[in-house]
């Protein structure tokens, strides 16, 4: 029997009150266990990375399987190169650099202070909430947490309500492999409840409007955020980049999970000359990829708002002149799956709601356009996206893009990759978000960098002291003079 099917039942699903009284309880836990113990040794947080890293390697298909569930349908594939396989490098990654990260740092001591040193320390910030969406359930609550358990943090994580089958999971496991004055996800409480709390950090992934309520309730507490929010991310292919090869790859990014991906390519300008041949192109790739629209390779919409949702976009476009093109071949959704064929949609414009609204789903508006000028002038007209990604093997057209844009992240001649890059951080800018995680930039978010100085034999401030007169005025002249 699967750690799934021994999950609690929704009939055996504790109430609103004691969701809430088992937080408080949580909550109190961990906040008394970071003030007496405010510095997890080293080898606490190596433990606590290995046996997170277990937790998950033993028990991938249960996982994938509670993540399905609440879809309707993925790919058990996607699930564990996407979510899990991510979460289980993240851990191995960190613990062989956690000793390095630990270690006082020394900096330079200013002020001619003589024999006196400085160093910082990276003080562990203490009890992180961890709110996550729905799209990638596991990666986006256990990867923060990786970080924050790296950096000797305690971690409360709530889950989407769309992925209440992964939270019951979860916390099965979880309370199984750890204390939960370390860590511990609670499912089924509101968001309302877990944010409004004076948590020493806090995270949420999510979309820009909820992003801003979840800031304006942390500031009552003066608690410190990440947010990862979304927005349009823009795709170029430029003129010298083969077409197949961009339509493989950009594609690959745009359709996985059904698009339901904060970093999937948004739209995506196209050559004017090459708009046909690439929407050859795609339809090649992804009839190969999906031969039909009820292959359990492709996901389903999350629930029926969004599918409702999808296709009111989608009849939006077309009623206002927009061409959408179905890229199977067959019926271009099936109601009973919650699944929507992928589509390319031409003739857009900014009165359609494809292109004023974060689409999240298997619909690619496609821009034509004649110089690349036009194309940076469209992406800085508008707010800043996750990520921005760019086709093209010309160096100085890469570097035209790069030195005239903003965007959280960026990938050159690929898509979505740069989130799996443990070495570098992932994180929005403006609209799409602040702070950033994974690594060791996720090492410091979870940290307060603590500065820590250490007089010498003599103090060099006590020669500046009063009463002022020739002998200060020496003094300060020189120090100009040197430049200290």
């Amino acid at each position: 029997m699967s750690n799934l099917a021994t999950a609690t039942t929704a009939s055996e699903q504790p109430s609103t009150e004691s969701k809430t009284s088992r937080l408080d309880d949580v909550f109190a836990r961990q906040k008394q266990a970071s003030r007496q113990a405010a510095y997890p040794s080293l080898q606490e947080r190596i433990a606590h990375l290995d046996r997170l890293a277990s937790l998950l390697e033993d028990n991938q298909d249960a996982i994938a399987e509670a993540i399905s569930a609440d879809f309707g349908n993925r790919a058990a594939q996607e699930s564990k190169v996407l979510e899990i396989f991510g979460l289980i490098s993240g851990c191995h990654y960190t613990r062989k650099r956690l000793k390095k990260w630990i270690k006082p740092q020394k900096r330079h001591v200013g002020m001619a202070f003589f024999g006196a040193k400085n160093i910082v320390i990276p003080q562990p910030k203490g009890v992180v909430g961890i709110v996550t969406p729905w799209n990638y359930p596991l990666f986006l609550a256990l990867s923060p947490a990786i970080s924050a358990l790296a950096a000797g943090n305690r971690c409360i994580i709530k889950m989407a309500s769309n992925s209440q089958t992964l939270a019951r999971l979860m916390d099965k496991l979880i309370s199984e492999a750890f204390d939960d004055s370390v860590l511990c996800v609670i499912p089924g409480v509101s968001a309302q409840d877990f944010t409004d709390r004076p948590w020493d950090h806090l995270i949420f992934t999510g979309s820009p409007a909820t992003g801003k309520t979840v800031m304006a309730t942390a500031a009552k507490h003066l608690t410190p955020v990440t947010l990862e929010l979304g927005g349009k991310s823009p795709t170029i292919v430029a003129e010298d980049y083969p077409l197949d090869t961009a339509a493989e790859r950009l594609l690959f990014g745009k359709y996985l999970n059904a698009g339901q991906t904060c970093v999937a390519p948004d739209y995506v300008f196209v050559p004017r000359s090459k708009v046909e041949a690439f929407v050859a192109a795609a339809k090649k790739v992804l009839q190969q990829r999906y031969p039909r629209l009820d292959t359990p390779d492709y996901t389903s919409i999350i629930d029926e708002k969004s599918y409702q949702r999808l296709k009111q976009t989608l009849d939006d476009a077309t009623a206002k002149g927009a061409k959408a093109i179905n890229l199977l071949d067959q019926a271009a959704n099936d109601d009973s799956l919650r699944k929507i064929a992928p589509h390319v949609v031409c003739d857009v414009d900014g009165d359609m709601t494809i292109m004023q609204e974060e689409i999240f789903g298997p619909l690619l508006p496609i821009k034509p356009y004649d110089s690349i000028d036009e194309v940076i002038e469209y992406i800085n007209s508008n707010e800043r996206p996750l990520a921005l990604y760019l086709y093209s093997n010309n160096k100085k057209l890469q570097d035209k893009v790069i030195y005239n844009t903003l965007s959280g992240g960026m990938c050159l001649n690929d898509s979505v990759v740069h989130v799996a890059q443990h070495d570098m951080p992932f994180g929005g800018v403006g609209n799409s978000g602040m702070g950033h995680y994974h690594g060791y930039e996720g090492f410091v978010e979870f940290s307060k960098m603590r500065p820590i100085f250490k007089q010498g034999p003599m103090s060099g401030l006590l020669m500046m002291a009063p009463p002022y007169g020739d002998f200060f005025d020496k003094m300060y002249r020189m120090m100009i003079k040197l430049k200290l």
